[in-house]
């Protein structure tokens, strides 16, 4: 059987004039001008994020993370790049319909809160609702006290931020950010000043709110609340590590795996198309990123046979690449669906066996144990000359 590593959701493709993604970046660039001149925060970004995903942005201190939520907010605009939500082109927005937008669409949750200390908590949540002119002015109060209610800050809603803890005040701008009900939820670091229990509140909270259909990205520098998401996003000085790289090569080292990302070919296939063809060279390997691939093997009579299926971020052609010769199977596009994969070249891939002992170690075991399936699916397989059963 093929590895196994951890699926994510099943993505949608852009369509060129916007994007059936939740959130699609396209070689995004964001560069500011500084007194000892130029600095690139961002370099060539692109980042896919499917309707209801909770995805986490990792990375150390000044890699780009927080630069590359405002681009997603429209907080701050890229220099070069393009940033949709849905089929709206966000880079294009003016100021004046960007706020309109931004407030419908996007709840924001940030680090230290930001509540207005003149406000009561129940104003405060209110507050988003009255700048959009959302819910009508008899609702919006019952909406704020039902969103209290619902971060257990039901009971303080006539209170002021400053008679509150910290955690509380972070359940309030959560509900904050839900007043005009946006499909997005945005949060850079919204547990980082808080201790570790109230912290894990904070986040169980947000897992409920991924729980009930809201889109969350959510940059965060707990490693162990980042593994509870349903993705996370790298980011290394700047770039964006592709995931399945790293799920499938955790020995490599960020420089590495920044280098691997820049090499990779995405592709999209449709259903039943060929990616490997049995007896033919090998020269890449692939990861698979969405729907499913079949391994198959030809029957006596011609008729194909599945013999395994690779999910996502299971992978495909390291047996031929690390063993030399040609393919020793056929590898599909499932006939149900369509197919998307990353390609490394085998030059690279070499590359990244040769640097990495540990990488070599783990690709040649699962290469042994593949051999020794497919060893045994040869033995299944009806002889040429036997007849094939009606």
């Amino acid at each position: 059987m093929p590895n196994s590593l951890s699926s994510t959701p099943t993505a949608k493709h852009s369509n060129g004039s916007g994007s059936e993604y939740q959130i699609e970046m396209r070689d995004v660039v964001k560069t500011f001008r500084t007194a000892a001149g130029p600095f690139t925060a961002l370099k060539s970004v692109n980042l896919r994020v499917n309707k209801g995903e909770f995805v986490a942005v990792i990375g150390k201190s000044g890699s780009g993370k927080s630069t590359l939520l405002n681009m997603l907010t429209g907080i701050d605009r890229p220099t070069a790049g393009e940033v949709y939500v849905g089929d709206t082109a966000v880079h294009k927005l003016s100021e004046g319909r960007l706020a309109k937008w931004r407030g419908k669409q996007m709840g924001i949750v940030f680090q230290f809160f930001q509540l207005l200390p003149t406000l009561t908590l129940v104003e405060n949540v209110m507050l988003p609702m009255d700048l959009c002119g959302a819910y009508s002015v008899r609702e919006r109060k019952k909406r704020a006290l039902g969103l209290l209610d619902l971060v257990e800050m039901g009971d303080q809603a006539n209170r002021l931020p400053s008679a509150v803890s910290g955690g509380q005040q972070q359940r309030v701008a959560i509900a904050r950010a839900l007043a005009n009900d946006p499909p997005i939820l945005v949060a850079d670091e919204p547990t980082g000043n808080l201790d570790s229990k109230t912290a894990k509140s904070v986040f169980d909270l947000f897992e409920v709110l991924g729980a009930s259909g809201k889109t969350i990205v959510m940059v965060t520098h707990d490693a162990e609340m980042a593994k509870r998401v349903d993705r996370a996003v790298i980011v290394s000085d700047g770039e964006v590590i592709d995931e399945y790289l790293a799920r499938t090569f955790p020995a490599l080292t960020e420089e590495q795996l920044v280098e691997a990302t820049r090499s990779i070919q995405p592709q999209r296939h449709e259903p039943g198309a060929i990616i490997l063809k049995e007896g033919l060279p090998a020269d890449k390997f692939f990861i698979v990123t969405r729907g499913q691939a079949e391994v198959v093997l030809q029957g006596p009579d011609g008729s194909d046979i599945v013999v395994a299926r690779m999910n996502p971020g299971q992978y495909f052609g390291e047996i031929e690449l690390r063993h030399g010769g040609t393919n020793i199977a056929t590898v599909r596009a499932a006939l149900h669906e369509g197919l998307d994969v990353v390609a490394l070249e085998r030059e690279m891939f070499d590359r990244l066996i040769a640097e990495s002992p540990a990488t070599r170690e783990a690709i040649d075991r699962v290469v042994e144990e593949r051999l020794e399936e497919h060893e045994a699916a040869e033995q299944r397989r009806p002889p040429a000359d036997q007849e094939a059963t009606p």
